[in-house]
């Protein structure tokens, strides 16, 4: 797999075709580029999966940019490095409005042989840790860190799905969603998980494969699961419950009060 850098922003017209070239030539890299929209930057980091992504601001709202929000999940999966290039207000308008936790900041005055050594840099660390993130502020045996609310972890390899769950409780809980239960255990080595919503059917690695590794490690075991499910595949499920013993299932797709209440009935 190619060494993939995505450049997004709403003044990532200042890089132009012939300057992505430099930097693919230069670090021996794919650039790819998007938008700064909901859907398009999702669809791009969940298909494309880039070890950087690069974030030009240019005099964007508070409210475009927390677009940015979204990359914190992926981000706390191990997956990526983030840069961001930018003035200082518009450093201190991102600082404010997102949760994004560690960043590396470059002036919009940027040097390009600055960058591409900061992207050379990133590059061999990342390989190095094959799909560990550059950024993470402890070792795989330091404590869990704790968030101020209940932490909810949501498996769906649906977006759509976790958006949807990201959106409907957020505003009481602190929500990491990511699209595969291969990340599972990486998010759970770093973070403190108070509950975690598992799909059912997912490739590579399923919701019973999933709780059957949580359940196995003895430091998780006891972190509530909830299986989240279609209506077709309900009797597999209930069959499942019977095997496993999650505390319960939701269909999908999920109701703002069930799944609300379903936590609260779990974490009080």
């Amino acid at each position: 797999m190619s060494f993939k850098i995505l450049i997004t922003g709403k003044n990532r017209q200042i890089i132009a075709s012939d300057i992505s070239r430099h930097i693919e030539n230069d670090v021996n890299c794919e650039v790819i580029g998007c938008q700064p929209l909901k859907s398009e930057l999702m669809h791009t980091v969940l298909t494309e999966r880039p070890r950087v992504i690069l974030i030009l601001l240019r005099d964007e709202s508070p409210t475009e940019v927390r677009v940015y929000d979204l990359l914190r999940d992926y981000m706390r999966a191990g997956s990526a490095a983030v840069i961001v290039i930018s003035n200082e207000e518009d450093k201190k308008t991102f600082m404010f409005n997102t949760g994004l936790e560690k960043m590396l900041f470059l002036p919009r005055q940027f040097s390009l042989s600055v960058l591409c050594d900061k992207l050379r840099e990133f590059k061999n660390v990342l390989a190095e840790e094959k799909e560990e993130s550059y950024f993470f502020e402890f070792e795989n045996t330091a404590p869990a860190r704790e968030f101020e609310r209940k932490h909810i972890l949501v498996v769906d390899d649906d977006p759509q799905q976790l958006f949807q769950i990201k959106d409907q409780l957020k505003e009481f809980y602190e929500v990491t969603a990511i699209t595969s239960g291969t990340l599972v255990a990486r998010v759970l080595e770093r973070y403190k998980v108070d509950l975690i919503f598992l799909d059912y059917l997912m490739p590579k690695m399923n919701g019973p494969e999933v709780m059957a590794m949580v359940r196995g490690d003895m430091r998780y075991a006891d972190i509530p699961i909830v299986f989240l499910t279609g209506v077709a595949e309900k009797e597999t499920v209930i069959k499942t419950i019977t095997e496993y013993r999650p505390q319960g299932y939701l269909l999908k797709p999920t109701k703002k009060s069930e799944i609300v209440a379903k936590v609260i009935d779990i974490l009080g």
